[in-house]
């Protein structure tokens, strides 16, 4: 059987002007495709260009890292001696001022050490006085005892005289010998009169001696009797200073565990003090990137806490000595058969070097930071070449105490004796 012929529909028959659009189309999009490829490539280009430009003018000059922190000295407030608390003046967040109490324990117990170590140097004072009198009358004495045996040697001289004249008389027949006899008894009592006088003489000299080696090379305020009770009422003194815990330092209260009533000893943590206005940055660089740090060189900081509308100055004050995981608290151990490379970071210490920016935007312990060093000028060591000239902090607080206690100290022993005269030294 043959097929029928198959009659196309007019309807469905597809014109030559349709059947063409296709194929124009597809043209056109790949032209857009190839001008907005070309367009990317062109713009990757340029900022590689721009980039490549950019990092070889500058760019390479700077070295960066968000792994830095805000970093200062946490200052511990403790008492130097066991008390109750009594009061406290300060609370998280306060601003204190160096000097200033905020902590007070009870001063009972002070007071009575005090008033009895008082009492103890003045009765001392008035002791060591007498000493020197004592010393003063040995020597009175023993001036004394040394005029009689000079006028016991003179009668001795005067009686020996009158012995050997009487005898020469009594050859020739004109004095007795009665008369001779007298002579040589008075003769014979003088020379004991002077032994007597001797003995007592070196007696005293031994008492004023050992009197006199009490105070020797003394006053009274050099007295080691004195001396040593003025220690105890220089510690009472101290003892009754420290009931008033103070500042050492002016900054912000953090860490408060102070509670009143409690019973603390001495190195009891009750609060902190930080500085804020001393405060630092710890930034920690992987060591690929401190071929050309060096100290000194120039810091611009950015906060996260600000953004970048604030930006603070700062400089390189010193690169560690190690890295972290080498002062970790269990360092790590390479020293295995299973060893992955892994880039270590180094602190670097950066310091703020205007103090105004702090005070225009504090800044707080542990915060995160930007650093941007610019490592143009490497003139700079990487390791200081001398100890620090002078020490890194200093209180005067403590001296002041005691110089307080040494002024009380010498009124007292001003009141209770002559602290200008001593006794002459007497062979």
């Amino acid at each position: 059987m043959k097929a029928l012929p198959m009659t196309e529909n007019p309807s469905k028959a597809v014109s030559p002007s349709v059947a063409a659009d296709p194929p124009r189309s597809s043209a056109s999009d790949n032209r857009l495709r190839t001008g907005l490829l070309r367009a990317i490539t062109g713009v990757a280009i340029l900022g590689g260009i721009a980039w490549g430009a950019s990092y070889w003018t500058d760019g390479r000059w700077h070295v960066t890292t968000d792994d830095a922190y805000v970093a200062g000295d946490l200052i511990p407030v403790t008492p130097q001696i066991q008390g109750t608390i009594v009061s406290i003046a300060a609370d998280d967040g306060d601003l204190v001022q160096a000097g200033q109490t905020l902590v007070g324990l009870d001063p009972t117990d002070g007071d009575i050490a005090v008033e009895a170590a008082e009492a103890n140097l003045a009765t001392t004072v008035r002791k060591v006085r007498g000493l020197y009198s004592n010393a003063n009358g040995a020597r009175d004495a023993l001036d004394g005892a040394r005029a009689e045996v000079t006028a016991r040697a003179a009668a001795m001289e005067r009686a020996r005289a009158d012995y050997d004249r009487r005898r020469n008389l009594a050859r020739s027949g004109a004095v007795s010998s009665e008369d001779l006899a007298h002579a040589g008894d008075a003769l014979t009592a003088a020379r004991s009169a002077l032994t007597s006088a001797g003995s007592t003489l070196a007696t005293l000299r031994r008492q004023f001696q050992a009197t006199n080696a009490l105070v020797d090379a003394t006053v009274p305020a050099s007295h080691p009797d004195v001396k040593a009770a003025a220690a105890r009422l220089r510690t009472a003194l101290l003892d009754q200073a420290r009931t008033a815990v103070r500042s050492p330092v002016t900054g912000y209260v953090a860490k408060r565990t102070a509670q009143i009533g409690q019973r603390r000893q001495p190195g009891d943590p009750l609060m902190a003090v930080v500085p804020l206005r001393q405060a630092w940055i710890d930034a920690n660089f992987s060591e690929t990137q401190l071929v050309d740090l060096r100290i000194g060189q120039p810091v611009e900081i950015r906060s996260d806490l600000y953004g970048g509308i604030v930006r603070y100055s700062g400089k390189v004050q010193s690169i560690g000595v190690g890295t972290g995981s080498a002062f970790a608290l269990l360092p790590a151990q390479n020293a295995t058969g299973n060893w992955i490379k892994i880039v270590q970071r180094i602190p670097v210490r950066i310091v703020f070097t205007d103090p105004q920016q702090i005070l225009d935007h504090p800044v707080r312990i542990g915060m995160s930071m930007r650093v941007d060093v610019d490592v143009h000028a490497r003139g700079g060591a990487m390791l200081p070449a001398a100890p620090p000239a002078r020490p890194l902090a200093v209180s005067a607080l403590y001296r002041q105490q005691l110089a307080a206690g040494d002024a009380r100290i010498a009124a007292i022993i001003q009141a209770n004796g002559d602290m200008s005269v001593a006794p002459p030294v007497v062979p």
